[in-house]
């Protein structure tokens, strides 16, 4: 099937936001991801390898969820998160001690 070319873009910067959220361990994998949203897993995983058009609502789950900055998922514009991710080693603790 011939997508639009703004379908597979699209496409390839949903995988690219969770490659990234996975990486965050934000999430486990995308099995996790399908699993909370109650997808089939094996239709997501052959979106992804074939590069098909994916279900609107997914789009929904990033932004709403994750923090996926709508305009650069949709067009490509500006960063790819609404807010600063702080990476785990950087969370600030409180000492054990310290009352």
């Amino acid at each position: 099937m011939n997508e639009p070319r703004e379908c597979l873009e699209i496409t390839r910067r949903f995988f690219e936001a969770l490659d990234m959220i996975k990486a965050q361990k934000r999430i486990r994998g995308m099995q996790t991801f399908t699993r909370e949203y109650g997808e089939n897993y094996w239709n997501f995983h052959t979106c992804r390898k074939e590069g098909l058009r994916i279900k609107q609502e997914w789009l929904t789950y990033l932004v709403r969820d994750y923090d996926v900055s709508p305009l650069w998922l949709l067009t490509g514009q500006g960063g790819m998160f609404t807010k600063e991710i702080t990476p785990l080693k950087k969370f600030k603790r409180a000492s054990p001690n310290k009352s």
